[in-house]
């Protein structure tokens, strides 16, 4: 086993590194777009990659836009949120509302079902770009 320490690593083509087994195989890819953000009061991004802002379309509702586009619709995207006021909280993507330059999300109150603006969201994609 040995140990690759480096400052940078580059692709040699404009698509992100790879991560391959000694069969070339591929095992995995990086994270594409990530952000962490305040989703009460005045929306603000705290720390991010990809990300060229986030929209607030209402109670619960964001939209993440993308530096970079996604090659297509089809990505993953993992989310988490919290709220100072405890309950069980759920983020979850719209459908519909996805496309490969961002992507629209809705925080809601798990019991009811109704949205409300989440203290901190973080959300991270994978897939192709």
């Amino acid at each position: 086993m040995s140990t690759l320490a480096v400052g940078t690593i580059k692709s040699i083509s404009s698509a992100a590194p790879v991560f391959q087994n000694t069969s070339g195989t591929e095992k995995g890819q990086l994270c594409k777009v990530w952000v962490n953000f305040n989703g009460t009061g005045t929306v603000a991004i705290r720390d991010s990659f990809n990300v060229t802002s986030i929209t607030d379309g209402g109670t619960g509702i964001y939209t993440v836009t993308f530096t970079n586009a996604m090659g297509n619709v089809n990505y993953c995207s993992v989310c988490s949120n919290g709220s100072p006021t405890g309950g069980r909280y759920i983020i979850s993507p719209e459908s519909d509302g996805k496309t490969t330059a961002d992507a629209r999300f809705f925080s809601q109150q798990s019991s009811t079902g109704g949205n409300l603006d989440a203290e901190e969201v973080s959300i991270a994609f994978f897939g192709d770009n």
